[in-house]
């Protein structure tokens, strides 16, 4: 038979243990979520790409939801993105930024045939 403080510690034990595990869950969602959409879908990473590469975004938040590298040289790198029959595209030199709706893209730098980007949302 179990005493009164026994019964309570279990009690408190497993209130613990459900309310640790319903933080914990929402705390690592968004994170696989990210992961599973790989690192630039919110619109902030660091990438370095060779064409032809697809980047995944957030349809959502810039109204596409695939970034398209279509050429890198080292005087130029061409993207372009498709959503509901609208055609966006721009091509900048190394050190340059092309804004897609409310995503820019900064080319750090390219070596070869590889280009450094960094992909930032704007403030609307």
């Amino acid at each position: 038979m179990m005493s009164t403080s026994m019964r309570r510690r279990a009690t408190t034990t497993a209130v613990t243990l459900a309310v640790t595990g319903a933080l914990g869950l929402g705390l690592t969602a968004p994170v696989a979520s990210a992961a599973s959409n790989g690192p630039c879908y919110d619109g902030r990473c660091k990438i370095t790409v060779s064409a032809p590469k697809t980047i995944k975004v957030n349809s959502r938040k810039f109204g596409f939801g695939k970034l398209k590298i279509t050429h890198v040289s080292s005087r130029t790198v061409k993207m372009s993105a498709t959503s509901g029959g609208v055609h966006l595209s721009g091509s900048t030199s190394p050190g340059g930024t092309v804004q897609l709706n409310n995503l820019k893209v900064w080319v750090k730098s390219v070596s070869g045939r590889k280009a450094k980007l960094q992909l930032f949302p704007t403030s609307r």
